[in-house]
């Protein structure tokens, strides 16, 4: 048993980390064509760039993972299927059930440590991504002159350039304001070519001029003058050295993002929920006690005289409300309508103004909620899909990329939409949480077990002559032919 045990595990291991590295690539380019804007042009090191896909491949984790499982789950046991090496084992008396055990053993380690993966090292991951993709954003881009409009991009001078010789690197009719003096544009050049010319350390730019004008405002001594002198410098060749923008790629603080519910475990997550829901259960009773202290019992201003013994006996008395509305005058009973109209659109005013605030709130302190439960869904829908992928291939007896990468990407759309609109429902408040993030699971769940036992007692799920049958066997028209008999 040793052997075949070592045998299984060997071809499902190869087929687990091929899926595994292509369905990371293939999300990973996925990710790559979303932000792509965001990379390119920026002059960022080849490190920057790889510590930034480092991140987000382990974040890509939980997507990737329940899928290789599932494909490589119905590769192996297809191609096992497919050799007639699962029919020699069964010849030998050996259940489906003592085959699949290595593996599911071995499903069970997984789905272990992708919990501790989901728990412990995806808050991480995300921090790191999304600190360094917003970093990466407020990049400024490098100098990249375009033929025909004004670049901004080279600190303190716009450059406009009509013509530009890709082999020499020659440019030709440029129009320049140069701003180095903080002035406005007040010094403009005009040239007919030019070249510029990095230095080897990126620190400094030569910009070299032919035969072109400088138009320069002479700044004036007395600011009352309403004289504006200006100057015109025309030049054969100009020279001047740029400065040029750090290539060096600015970190922040990664601490502001650190609150946020992708980038904490279970047990942060516990704490940062209870004191949500503590700061918005006292934030509702404060707006219940304003409720009802301004808009639903009224005092009245004028108080009562100590000496009073008429108003001592009233106040002990139980009084009727309707009884004294109707005793008043039809004057006073109108004015007490109105003033009641007006204190209940008072009221809702105020409701309706702290309903959209609570909302947001409520809304909130579920994503903490739904992340705490997606710590466990991970792991939970990798097992599944071992019990849904074994039992499949076994049944359809097909190996390769063909058949089974069909049937893994139906049965992980299938899975991943149901998904997302459970998490969407617990988002928006139409679901619980819990509810809302089991609900795909809870869904596939039945579908693994019957596939196992169709698996296990050698039953035909994929005959299409069966089903006809059974469609025959359930014919309305002999029904009525019987009855009408």
């Amino acid at each position: 048993m040793k052997r075949l045990h070592s045998f299984i595990l060997k071809s499902f291991l190869g087929p687990l980390a091929f899926t595994f590295f292509v369905c990371m690539f293939v999300l990973l380019m996925q990710f790559l064509w979303k932000y792509i804007d965001e990379l390119v042009g920026k002059g960022l090191e080849w490190t920057v760039i790889a510590e930034f896909l480092f991140y987000v491949s382990a974040t890509l984790v939980p997507m990737a993972l329940p899928l290789s499982i599932l494909l490589a789950s119905i590769m192996t046991f297809g191609n096992m299927g497919e050799n007639y090496e699962l029919t020699a084992m069964k010849a030998a008396g050996i259940s489906l059930q003592r085959i699949m055990q290595p593996l599911t053993t071995l499903a069970v380690l997984i789905s272990i440590s992708a919990f501790l993966f989901a728990n412990y090292i995806m808050p991480v991951a995300s921090l790191k991504t999304t600190a360094l993709l917003v970093d990466i954003k407020n990049q400024k881009p490098e100098l990249i002159l375009k033929e025909g409009i004004f670049t901004n991009d080279l600190p303190n001078f716009s450059i406009k350039v009509d013509d530009i010789n890709k082999e020499t690197g020659m440019m030709y009719n440029l129009l320049i304001y140069d701003h180095r003096n903080k002035r406005g544009n007040t010094n403009v050049t005009i040239a007919d070519s030019g070249t510029m010319i990095t230095s080897p350390n990126n620190q400094n730019m030569t910009l070299t001029l032919y035969s072109g004008n400088m138009y320069q405002e002479v700044k004036e001594k007395s600011r009352r003058s309403k004289k504006h002198p200006s100057r015109r410098i025309k030049f054969q060749e100009y020279v001047t050295n740029v400065p040029l923008r750090s290539t060096e790629l600015k970190r922040s603080d990664e601490d502001r993002y650190s609150k946020n519910y992708k980038m904490l475990n279970l047990k942060q997550l516990v704490h940062s929920e209870d004191s949500l829901r503590g700061k918005f259960q006292q934030e509702k009773n404060t707006l219940v006690k304003g409720l009802i202290a301004n808009h639903f019992f009224k005092k009245d201003a004028k108080r009562i005289r100590k000496d009073s013994i008429r108003s001592k006996d009233l106040l002990k008395k139980t009084m009727n409300i309707d009884s004294l509305f109707k005793s008043a005058p039809i004057t006073k009973q109108l004015t007490s309508v109105s003033s009641a109209l007006s204190f209940a659109r008072k009221a809702r005013e105020n409701v309706s103004r702290k309903e959209g605030a609570l909302l947001s709130k409520q809304k909130w302190i579920n994503k903490f909620t739904n992340e705490w439960h997606r710590k466990f869904t991970l792991p939970f829908a990798c097992l599944i899909f071992f019990f849904i992928g074994a039992p499949l291939g076994a049944i359809i007896r097909k190996g390769g990329l063909g058949m089974p990468v069909i049937v893994s990407v139906l049965f992980f759309i299938f899975y991943y939409i149901i998904s997302m609109t459970g998490e969407r429902f617990a988002k928006e408040l139409v679901l619980p949480p819990a509810i809302g993030m089991w609900i795909s699971s809870l869904i596939i769940l039945p579908l693994g077990i019957i596939l196992t036992y169709k698996a296990t007692t050698d039953s035909a799920v994929f005959n299409i002559e069966n089903y006809i049958n059974f469609f025959k066997k359930i014919n309305p028209l002999k029904f009525f032919k019987k009855k009408n008999a």
